[in-house]
């Protein structure tokens, strides 16, 4: 069930790429209807690349629908088997999925209207985020490091506050990038408010990345590899996403492929600090149930004493 989860959330940062090319190539009204396109499953007479691109997310929105409700159906036919909160969370994952559709669908009958594209981004992220959760969650445990067996004191926190941050700076580039913020700004005059929020959300999410990066480096001898390769190769996917960022604002949003990719190498970050989050407090729980099973005082080697002195 961890792989399907996380292979389903692969999926999802797929779709939200396609879906980003769709907005940057003016595509987001080439079906002017919805849910069908041109009244039609497959506008053949109407099609051309930017029809495509609509006609194509919708039907890989459509098959990521229809896959969350198969997993939480089968969660909850295999509920006994499985861990009470999974098919809580993919009931969740479903609602979310839902919502994610509908607002798909006002961006069409709305014409794109700002907030709500913004609100498609946003509830497609934290759909992202939940897939991601669930399916790291569903996996095996993970074991700390042979090298050392300290507890990983304030990473987990450390991750969340690093994934809030990054979470409401791609809100922030959701509203610059669903009213044109940038061409707005340097045309005009218009939304640099928009803009320059954006901007310095840069500053507070870095820093949140910068000291995740530090406290692992600081702690490696006494993390799992994988808690090692996320919270640095989060530093990686920061570096790229400035880089990219800046030579999307030099170009102006002119160069598609760039924008697509800041908003991909984005959802990638937010992907890998949480996956280090989720994964930092499973090795905190992990560390703290040997604790209590080693201990003198813990339950079981309470009951087995109880037991020997009943003999």
């Amino acid at each position: 069930m961890g792989q399907a989860l996380l292979g389903l959330a692969a999926a999802t940062w797929l779709l939200m790429g396609l879906g980003s090319a769709t907005r940057v190539m003016n595509a987001g009204l080439s079906c002017p209807d919805w849910p069908l396109c041109y009244g039609e499953l497959v506008p053949t007479e109407q099609m051309n690349l930017q029809v495509f691109l609509e006609w194509f997310h919708r039907l890989v929105a459509a098959g990521v629908g229809l896959a969350t409700l198969l997993l939480t159906g089968f969660a909850w036919l295999k509920r006994k088997a499985l861990p009470a909160w999974l098919p809580w969370g993919l009931s969740w994952a479903f609602v979310l999925v839902v919502a994610q559709g509908i607002l798909g669908g006002l961006t069409v009958t709305e014409l794109l209207r700002f907030d709500i594209v913004t609100a498609h981004l946003g509830t497609g992220l934290l759909f992202f985020a939940t897939l991601l959760t669930l399916g790291l969650l569903a996996l095996p445990s993970v074991a700390p490091s042979e090298e050392g067996r300290a507890s990983v004191g304030y990473l987990p926190w450390l991750g969340l506050g690093a994934v809030l941050l990054v979470y409401v700076q791609s809100l922030l580039g959701a509203l610059v990038a669903s009213q044109w913020a940038l061409h707005q700004c340097l045309a005009a005059g218009e939304l640099c408010g928009v803009m320059n929020g954006h901007l310095l959300g840069v500053a507070p999410a870095t820093l949140a990345v910068l000291v995740v990066a530090v406290a692992t480096s600081w702690r490696r001898r006494q993390l799992p590899r994988i808690l090692k390769l996320l919270g640095h190769g989060s530093v990686g996917l920061l570096l790229a996403q400035v880089g990219v960022g800046v030579l999307t604002y030099r170009y102006r949003l002119q160069v598609e492929p760039l924008t697509v990719a800041h908003q991909m190498i984005g959802a990638a970050l937010l992907g890998c600090l949480l996956g280090f989050t989720v994964l930092a407090w499973r090795t905190s729980n992990s560390l703290e149930s040997q604790e209590e099973g080693s201990s003198p005082r813990s339950p079981r080697r309470v009951a087995a004493a109880a037991e020997i002195n009943g003999k």
